[in-house]
């Protein structure tokens, strides 16, 4: 078996070939840090985090890079509406977005460069694209020549006469082609810059990424990735700059996350359903979000909304309860000796989520295949002859799966003895000030969580037990 990746450059299914045997680099577009993510960027986030866990669960080592725009002209104005400075507006929200993606189950990638801190690089690139005349400067602007680099279009499918056909040149803009995009911005008074050849000014959108692909990975990748309102114009141009400087590909396979709607609409702030990941995860369990998320394929269409989300949440609840019930009878089991019949089956249960995972990443599939195991599993509990090292495998099999999708598939509070051994003495505190209330609340709460006390001459002795 393979891993098979659907790639935006050649709009079909291919099996992946890493450019190093065992190992991959995968660029994620960011944020612009300029407000709190939305439940759209958290997709984007949630899908992309999933293959790389799920790469490295096929055992690659995968480097993975994620950048931020922390400077553009959303943060500039955003800073100047609220009254900040632009370097800590961009910095606030960087920490949100880590805060809020870690409650959804997303690791940090293995880098996370900025904007601020690659302008030498950036600066480099540009220079190095008028040099070989894909770039002019244009009155303390530069922009990159579109019409000379012949693919122009290769990634989204559109060809430069249609593009041309709507497009214009803004007021104050300098190009020699309406098609011609920034890759430097004279700066204007007031606003932050850098010093550059052209004079003060900032990178255009674009050529950070080009920049910051070619620093921290190489000249070309395995998967650069994002969602699909970046395929044009933002990876496109990407594509223009990295190509006709390097003359080589710039990603050898290109991800795309599809759209998200809310309650069937486009998110929109004029139609008041722009939901804020930072609000969400007050209102709903963060890998119930999750959960819900990876029931779709990542290329399809999402339709997002409250009920769905619950829904999903009692789906999650289902095999959580199962794996509890498989710990808890893995407890009491006495150690019977393997069923042949159930390690067979939950190895074929693993191989169905593998064919489904490596067919394009399609958790939507590779979650029914654990429905389909909680359903037979629930069965194998009702033997009362279970066997620890069937249990013992069933764990393991959720464990895997959940670190696969980013979801603890345990709810289990499990306590340390130390932690046992301090409630006993407070219950015993309790008693010896004639507070059986309190004594016996202690009692219940122990037992709650499997632990049975039992009083004796030598003191208050402890056993797990299996609920009733």
């Amino acid at each position: 078996m393979a891993v098979q990746m659907y790639n935006t450059l050649t709009r079909q299914k291919e099996t992946f070939q890493p450019l190093e045997e065992g190992k991959v680099k995968m660029y994620v577009c960011g944020p612009t840090v300029y407000n709190y993510i939305h439940i759209g960027n958290a997709r984007s986030s949630i899908v992309f985090d999933m293959i790389r866990r799920y790469l490295i669960y096929r055992g690659y080592d995968v480097q993975y890079v994620t950048n931020f725009t922390d400077v553009d002209d959303k943060i500039i104005d955003a800073a100047k509406e609220a009254g900040e400075d632009v370097f800590a507006l961009a910095e606030r929200f960087i920490r949100q977005f880590h805060e809020d993606t870690s409650a959804l189950g997303v690791k940090r990638a293995d880098i996370h460069p900025r904007v601020t801190e690659t302008m030498t690089d950036i600066i480099t690139f540009i220079e190095s694209l008028i040099t070989k005349g894909y770039a002019y400067a244009s009155d303390g602007d530069v922009y990159f020549k579109t019409k000379a680099f012949p693919d122009y279009g290769k990634l989204s499918g559109q060809s430069t006469d249609d593009l041309q056909a709507g497009a214009r040149i803004e007021i104050g803009e300098q190009k020699q082609d309406p098609l011609d995009f920034a890759l430097w911005k004279a700066a204007k008074d007031g606003e932050v810059s850098w010093d550059s050849p052209w004079g003060k000014g900032r990178p255009g959108w674009h050529i950070e990424c080009s920049a910051m692909v070619k620093k921290y990975l190489g000249e070309t990748i395995d998967i650069h990735a994002g969602g699909q309102d970046l395929m044009f114009p933002h990876h496109e141009n990407e594509v223009a700059q990295s190509e006709s400087l390097l003359e080589e590909p710039m990603a050898n396979y290109w991800l795309h996350n599809g759209y998200l709607q809310i309650d069937n609409e486009k998110m929109s702030k004029s139609l008041g359903n722009f939901v804020l990941v930072n609000d969400l995860v007050q209102q709903h369990d963060p890998e119930a979000i999750r959960f819900f998320i990876l029931q779709s394929h990542y290329r399809h269409p999402l339709n997002f909304n409250a009920e769905l989300v619950e829904a999903a949440g009692a789906g999650l609840a289902r095999i959580r309860t199962f794996v509890e019930n498989v710990r808890h009878r893995y407890r009491a089991s006495a150690d019977f000796a393997g069923n042949e019949q159930w390690l067979k089956k939950i190895a074929d249960f693993k191989d169905r989520f593998i064919k489904e995972m490596d067919d394009d990443f399609h958790t939507g599939n590779a979650i029914t295949v654990l429905f389909d195991f909680v359903k037979e599993g629930n069965r194998y509990l009702q033997d009362p002859h279970t066997s620890k090292d069937v249990l013992q495998k069933m764990l393991d099999a959720f464990a895997e799966w959940g670190d696969v999708l980013g979801i603890s598939f345990s709810v289990e509070e499990e306590l340390l003895p130390a932690d046992i051994e301090n409630y006993i003495e407070q219950r015993k505190e309790a008693r010896a000030h004639k507070n059986f209330q309190e004594a016996d609340r202690i009692r219940d709460l122990l037992k709650e969580k499997d632990i049975e006390l039992e009083d004796t001459p030598q003191g208050t002795r402890w056993k797990r037990v299996l609920k009733s």
